[in-house]
């Protein structure tokens, strides 16, 4: 298992060792040991899968109190996914982060607590697997609006199909700061 650093401190891309032959192919997604020894010291309490069309972009989501750690990577099709800093007084506060998640590579994405998260569908379909470092909680449920021009995403699509709550999400300096993450060294 190769752990990859980004250019966000914390936001790590996971590459396992594949397995395979004619038959198919094995690998670990997960072994606590290995990613405690990478830094990555997590409970995870929920697990979820979504499958989305072509286009799609959910996202820029987060929770804050209540802030999810998660560890995703995609069963089926390909997606660009992102990580954005939104914890106040971080040095790399407003700053983003993205990778190509697919099918193929098997890479696995950490996305640390105090971060939002999103991404897009660039195949046919994808699904998407997701597990969190805390539950679900409406009240504390946030978004970010996916074209912030402050943060400035190079997105690979540019007419995304969103949800309503993701299409009227608010700019990030119109967040205000108790509904943001704080940074803690």
């Amino acid at each position: 298992m190769k752990f990859i650093e980004t250019s966000l401190p914390g936001c790590v891309v996971i590459e396992p060792q594949v397995f395979g032959d004619s038959r198919g192919f094995f690998y670990e997604s997960y072994n606590e040991a290995k990613y405690r020894e990478a830094g990555i010291d997590r409970k995870f309490v929920q697990s979820n899968v979504s499958r989305s069309a072509r286009g799609v972009l959910r996202g820029l989501h987060y929770q804050w109190p209540h802030p999810q750690g998660k560890l995703v990577s995609v069963l089926e099709g390909e997606v660009y996914d992102v990580a954005v800093d939104i914890r106040r007084g971080s040095p790399t506060f407003g700053q983003w982060t993205g990778v190509m998640l697919t099918a193929e590579n098997h890479r696995h994405f950490w996305i640390p607590e105090g971060f939002a998260h999103g991404f897009c569908v660039v195949s046919e379909f994808a699904t998407f697997s997701y597990q969190c470092t805390d539950l679900y909680h409406a009240p504390a449920d946030g978004g970010i609006r996916w074209n912030d021009p402050a943060i400035g995403i190079d997105w690979p699509i540019s007419n995304p199909l969103l949800s309503d709550k993701d299409s009227k999400a608010p700019l990030l300096a119109d967040v205000t700061p108790e509904r943001l993450p704080e940074y803690r060294v």
